[in-house]
């Protein structure tokens, strides 16, 4: 690992992903978590802020950066929610079948390598009536967006550490056998390429 990737790039990614306009799209979603819950990419922490402690019985947090995980142990430290850590990467959760009744995923589909092998570890650690509760950016539904997007998704995902600005985020969970019954989508305020959101809950079909 590289000095940017190491010291660099995990002080950007809790910048970038701190500003107002994001924090308010965590808030649409995090709320709604209930019982055990698995976060997929837990990051720095930025979503615990958001969690309802009278809902939420523990929280696992998943996160493949040793650094990232660093600091959301230091956030979690401020709220009085039980949180397990966890270094692993999603698409190998050392977790069982059926443990969570709430799995949250926010600006992490993004970066997963390989989202479908991802998506089904999350199939398999779900109940069978649990929900993933998901906010994203992805591909815009402009043909001009959508045309840059791909143009610089090359460059931006080496710097943004794998991050794509393009996947196509409702069809990445239905393909993997999830449903979506209440997708919205919106552009947030910013640069456009990069702020088309999805978001919802995902259950199984």
């Amino acid at each position: 690992m590289g000095i940017y990737s190491k010291y660099v790039l995990p002080k950007l990614i809790n910048c970038t992903c701190s500003v107002s306009t994001v924090s308010k799209q965590r808030a649409k979603v995090v709320p709604l978590a209930k019982g055990e819950v698995l976060e997929i990419g837990i990051g720095s922490g930025l979503n615990l802020p958001f969690y309802q402690k009278d809902q939420v019985d523990t929280i696992w947090g998943l996160e493949p950066q040793s650094e990232l995980l660093l600091m959301a142990k230091e956030e979690g430290a401020k709220h009085d929610v039980p949180i397990q850590y966890i270094q692993a990467s999603a698409e190998d959760i050392p977790l069982d079948n059926q443990q969570f009744d709430t799995i949250v995923i926010t600006y992490t589909l993004c970066s997963i390598p390989a989202a479908r092998k991802a998506l089904e570890e999350m199939k398999r650690v779900l109940k069978p009536n649990g929900q993933v509760l998901f906010c994203e950016h992805g591909a815009a539904p402009d043909p001009a967006v959508l045309k840059w997007q791909n143009r610089i998704n090359p460059l931006w995902k080496r710097l943004g550490g794998g991050c794509n600005l393009n996947r196509r985020i409702p069809e990445l969970f239905q393909d993997a056998g999830f449903h979506i019954p209440d997708l919205q989508t919106m552009y947030i305020p910013g640069w456009r390429p990069a702020c088309f959101n999805y978001w919802g809950k995902a259950t199984l079909k």
